[in-house]
C-alpha cells in the first residue's frame, strides 16, 4: 500500500514539474505609437496570439510590456506581430502594407500623422 501511495505521489510530482511553464515579461520599444487608438490596436492584435498572457502599451512612454509563455511564443515573434500590426518594435520595422492601412492619427508625424495640440 505504501508503494502505491509513493508511486501516485511521484507521478503527481512529475506531472506538475513537466507541465510547469516559464512565463517572462519583456518591455519592447514602440517608437511609432502615437495615441490611445494605437495602444488599443496593438493590444487587441496581440491578445489573439497564443502564449500572450498580458500586454500593456504605454503610448506616452512608447513602450509595450508583454507577459508571455516562453514555450508557446518568443520575443522575436511578438516583435514581428507588432510590426505586422503596422508599428515599429525595437529593431523590427513596421510592415509597410499594415502601416499604410493605419488611420492618419496613428502614422508618424513626418507622414502627416500624430495628434496636433489645439489652442
Amino acid at each position: 500500500m505504501k508503494k502505491i501511495k509513493l508511486l501516485i505521489v511521484s507521478l503527481l510530482c512529475m506531472t506538475f514539474f513537466a507541465s510547469a511553464q516559464v512565463i517572462k515579461t519583456a518591455t519592447i520599444k514602440v517608437p511609432t505609437v502615437q495615441c490611445q487608438e494605437c495602444k488599443e490596436r496593438i493590444e487587441n492584435y496581440l491578445q489573439k496570439e497564443d502564449g500572450i498572457q498580458k500586454i500593456v502599451v504605454d503610448y506616452k512612454r512608447k513602450t509595450a510590456k508583454v507577459t508571455y509563455i516562453t514555450d508557446r511564443i518568443n520575443i522575436e515573434t511578438i516583435k514581428s506581430d507588432i510590426a505586422n500590426a503596422g508599428y515599429d518594435a525595437d529593431d523590427v520595422i513596421a510592415n509597410p502594407e499594415a502601416y499604410q492601412k493605419l488611420p492618419t492619427c496613428c502614422k508618424k508625424p513626418e507622414d502627416g500623422g500624430g495628434h496636433t495640440k489645439k489652442n
